[in-house]
């Protein structure tokens, strides 16, 4: 059976991944089980305190999914802090993951800060925080800060809103998970373990530089769309699993 991990970023939760895990799913072997977990103070586990350090948030995934009896070796898809949270995890337990896929990640030493957070998003960022806008205006921001070209934006907006309001993360929990992106240094060598990059040349949250420059250094395979956002999966769901079908088929079992 063939295990397949799904994670978030920053603030968001499993529903903020919308039909893709469902996409996804049709697109894998017969024999694979997906999960969408949360990170704490995150969905499910809003209520939860948000870990500060990277490393912590793979103890927890590691912890969460074995007690539900979910046991490695594990698939991951993950995207933002979910693709930390992976590097981490396939750098200090490389036998517990077959495989991972990284979407429009950005990692500490490989690039300076500001393609790590684009220049052009600290205005509307910083009157996110500072406004008090709307849960509607904060996830319409959201919405335009990560994709190019969503499907039914008004329907994606509504949704997000009705997460927001039945998982609110707290002002803490989200400078936590800030905290721990920013802190996070990755490994120069590459990870013992598989891995695809995928991101999109229109992001605007992130600088696709910074998927190029981890594909130079750790020598990894990197696939661009040429017009979706940060968001990839709400951009361009099928793309994307097409793309993994693909490195699964031709990558090393």
């Amino acid at each position: 059976m063939n295990t397949w991990i799904l994670l978030r970023g920053l603030t968001r939760e499993s529903g903020h991944w919308g039909d893709f895990p469902e996409l996804l799913r049709e697109g894998l072997p017969a024999n694979s089980t997906l999960l969408t977990p949360d990170l704490p103070g995150n969905g499910k586990l809003f209520e939860a305190r948000s870990p500060s350090a990277v490393a912590d948030m793979v103890e927890h995934c590691r912890w969460a999914l074995q007690t539900t009896g979910h046991h490695p070796p594990y698939h991951v898809l993950a995207m933002s802090l979910g693709a930390m949270v992976t590097v981490d995890w396939a750098h200090r337990y490389p036998h517990e993951l077959r495989k991972a896929v990284l979407i429009n990640t950005s990692l500490r030493p490989f690039n300076p800060f500001w393609q790590r957070l684009r220049p052009r998003q600290y205005g509307r960022i910083l009157r996110l925080v500072v406004g008090r806008p709307s849960a509607q205006e904060w996830e319409e921001a959201i919405l335009a800060m990560t994709t190019c070209h969503p499907r039914d934006p008004q329907t994606i907006v509504a949704n997000w809103v009705q997460l927001r309001q039945s998982h609110p993360v707290t002002i803490s929990n989200a400078w936590r998970q800030l905290r721990a992106a920013i802190r996070y240094r990755a490994p120069k060598q590459v990870p013992k373990v598989p891995m695809l990059l995928l991101n999109g040349l229109g992001d605007e949250l992130v600088h696709p530089a910074c998927s190029l420059t981890l594909a130079r250094v750790w020598n990894l395979p990197l696939i661009t769309h040429p017009t979706a956002g940060h968001d990839l999966p709400t951009d361009a769901g099928p793309w994307l699993v097409t793309q993994v079908q693909a490195w699964l088929e031709h990558s090393d079992p």
